[in-house]
């Protein structure tokens, strides 16, 4: 095999691999190298939206290829050569009902799963377990009024993989159990969002916004702010721990006694990732 025959089994290689996904490098919960797709699901929510996604690409790809075929057709049949003496047609009837049902079909066929989808993601079922999500600059805060009434600090923590997103203290929650996230800001407008878990959500000071998610796979999760909140918008991860019902009700018992000893992290006492 020569050097040109070398070069493009690499490109060819290296296409199959973006055509896959990224698949050899993709890890639950965090995005991947040459990631060019969705993360991979770990909820019932993102499930609906990847299956979302991926109807409507087939359908734009194929209203795609239709245009592009009606406007080969129109080069190649009706231009001066082909068609010297051009119709002088002005008015069909089944052609203009066909492109004015046909869109509002399509629509149609688009809102139904999208309304559907929304009211999925808005419509809260009854919590197994509700956590208070609080905003700050630039960290994270965690309540757990359900079990307790602890509170702890989530900041990042530098020496943790994978960088920008590993924390000091991550939000743990049971396994297959429906969490309701309540979300504010304590200062400026933040967004708590989770790209594994299909959760994007707003942190507004004075207002407490909920969201949910059903984690159905153990392991580590990570988001991030996704709103421009400051200086450290960057820095500020999000980092969720799913763990079984055992292990999560024996890091609740060490939670409260942790977190009830002032072993709240503080971001004055934390290494700024700009300082």
């Amino acid at each position: 095999m020569g050097r040109v025959g070398r070069h493009l089994l690499g490109l060819a290689v290296a296409g199959l691999t973006l055509a896959t996904g990224g698949a050899a490098f993709a890890e639950l919960g965090q995005p991947a190298p040459w990631e060019w797709t969705l993360q991979q699901s770990g909820s019932p929510v993102m499930d609906n939206i990847v299956w979302f996604h991926n109807f409507l690409f087939v359908l734009i790809t194929l209203i795609t290829l239709f245009v592009l075929a009606l406007l080969i057709v129109v080069v190649i049949k009706f231009n001066a050569r082909a068609n010297p003496v051009p119709s002088r047609t002005t008015h069909n009837t089944l052609i203009e009902v066909v492109w004015t049902l046909v869109p509002v079909l399509i629509l149609v066929g688009i809102a139904v799963p999208s309304f559907r989808l929304l009211f999925l993601e808005l419509d809260i079922p009854k919590a197994d377990l509700t956590v208070k999500a609080t905003g700050k600059q630039w960290y994270w805060s965690y309540a757990y009024p359900d079990n307790g009434k602890f509170e702890f600090d989530s900041l990042m923590a530098q020496d943790k993989q994978p960088r920008l997103l590993g924390v000091d203290n991550e939000m743990v929650v049971p396994v297959n159990k429906v969490i309701r996230v309540q979300v504010t800001g304590a200062d400026v407008i933040h967004a708590y969002a989770l790209p594994a878990f299909g959760v994007k959500i707003d942190a507004i000071p004075g207002r407490l916004n909920e969201t949910w998610f059903k984690a159905t796979k153990t392991g580590m999760y990570y988001g991030q702010c996704s709103e421009l909140c400051g200086k450290d918008h960057a820095f500020m991860p999000i980092a969720i721990r799913v763990v079984s019902d055992q292990e999560f009700a024996s890091w609740v018992e060490t939670a409260k006694k942790k977190f009830a000893s002032g072993g709240t992290s503080t971001y004055a006492s934390a290494v700024g990732p700009t300082q």
